[in-house]
């Protein structure tokens, strides 16, 4: 998702002179949460409720704090040395090539699975409304348009995810706001319908375990942070990226935790499942027969922006891979598109056997493998934290902040140790960063055979 001056862009040079140094640092705010907010908050927070019961609010908050660490560290870095690779160059900076390799790969594979994981709950979201079309018809038509959405370039991406984004932030507040009318007695319902979890049992009924366990889809309803970074060097005022992606978490916090605490107040906790939005579930009881429809509508909007924020990331994270030797030089040579074809054209195979794994393999299975693509995602967060103190000088308070992200992001990855369906996916995400550091052994050894 760069946008750099020099070659190796998503856009052609002459797009590329026109629209550096545009945004503002509201709309980078706002594309943030065009490529933050989605199926990991809407959908995803439903699994981390019934793990953790009302206490989900302190996954949330707790996830929110490691988000705001782990951003606030990469705005520095972006505002101090604007970098097309963003996360992935810092780490080469930091540490040396090996880890420039490894975090690009390890990104690239994580996003290319979840994409998938995403189709396929786009597709079954959208036989709501039509029961009886295949599966594999609507993945193929979200994948065509996500396709579209990084081939028009960046002005049509910005553009894309800045309607999005307000789409997405209008569902979350027509929730809020028809469940506060429910508790005014609109709509059949009654201040006393709000449930008050007051003993410890109510609050914690999985106790500290399960809210342990439930951390790590805290941490997936703020995944996109990192995109954050990537378009970081277009904005006006490198100074402003750290004051705009602080804003963009406040808010986004503030919603997510207001959002929770109605809906884990208007129904009770074993009423939530996996296959259904937790606000839907909430509301579900008051017959407002408009909502699921439009709700559903609001969940595609983000799960497709996300994806489609995804599709440009992995793209441009190619593109620069190839360009510092790390991937073969063809997928960074331009064509008539504005997005270099080959690079293009991997993303399109990646995004198809994403697809067919999505269909073939069974449920189960192919959960570890979304899975381990979130906590592949937190890697590379812990490794943006890692490297921050080797490239910006670091004061105390700094480094009290950086120990306090990494130790929740382990603690995040530790809990999926602890629940049974979330551990298998630990161990799929160590087998593809082994895969990733077996490819960067071969490559030491053959360059070592050259030389």
């Amino acid at each position: 998702m760069e946008i750099p001056e020099r070659a190796g862009s998503l856009t052609n040079n002459n797009d590329s002179k026109k629209s550096v140094k545009k945004l503002a640092w509201w709309q980078l705010s706002l594309i943030g949460v065009g490529c933050i907010i989605g199926t990991g908050y809407f959908l995803g927070s439903g699994i981390g409720i019934k793990m953790a019961g009302p206490s989900i609010l302190i996954t949330f908050l707790l996830a929110g704090l490691g988000t705001f660490i782990v951003s606030d560290a990469l705005m520095k870095m972006s505002s101090k040395d604007p970098q097309k690779g963003s996360f992935r160059s810092y780490a080469k900076k930091a540490y040396g090539s090996w880890a420039g390799f490894s975090s690009g790969w390890v990104y690239w594979f994580s996003e290319m699975l979840i994409t998938g994981s995403q189709l396929t709950a786009l597709s079954i979201l959208s036989r709501f409304w039509f029961p009886n079309l295949p599966l594999w018809i609507f993945a193929a038509g979200y994948a065509i348009l996500g396709v579209i959405v990084v081939v028009i370039g960046t002005k049509g991406f910005e553009r894309a995810q800045n309607m999005f984004a307000i789409v997405k932030i209008a569902a979350i507040f027509m929730f809020i706001i028809l469940a506060v009318a429910v508790l005014f007695g609109l709509f059949g319902g009654s201040k006393n319908d709000f449930i008050i979890h007051g003993t410890v049992e109510d609050f914690l009924p999985k106790g500290m375990m399960g809210l342990w366990a439930s951390l790590i889809y805290g941490f997936y309803a703020f995944g996109g942070i990192e995109i954050m970074g990537i378009m970081a060097p277009r904005l006006k005022n490198k100074r402003d990226a750290r004051k705009s992606g602080a804003i963009m978490l406040i808010i986004l916090t503030t919603v997510y935790l207001v959002s929770i605490v109605l809906a884990t107040g208007l129904v009770s906790i074993d009423k939530f499942n996996a296959d259904e939005s937790p606000f839907v579930s909430a509301l579900e009881k008051y017959h407002l027969d408009f909502f699921p429809h439009v709700f559903n509508g609001g969940i595609i909007i983000a799960g497709f922006s996300t994806m489609a924020a995804s599709l440009f990331a992995v793209t441009s994270m190619l593109v620069t891979l190839s360009e510092d030797g790390d991937a073969p030089k063809f997928f960074s040579r331009k064509g008539k598109l504005k997005v270099p074809p080959y690079a293009l054209g991997l993303t399109i195979c990646g995004l198809i056997t994403s697809i067919i794994l999505s269909f073939v393999m069974p449920d189960k299975v192919y959960e570890y493998i979304t899975t381990a693509a979130g906590l592949m995602l937190l890697y590379n967060w812990f490794f943006i934290l890692v490297s921050f103190p080797r490239l910006i000088h670091a004061t105390s308070f700094d480094h009290v902040k950086r120990f306090t992200g990494m130790a929740l992001i382990l603690l995040a990855v530790s809990g999926t140790l602890i629940h049974g369906s979330s551990r298998p996916g630990f161990f799929v995400s160590i087998l593809f960063v082994g895969f990733v550091l077996l490819v960067l052994y071969i490559r030491h050894l053959k360059k070592r055979k050259n030389k």
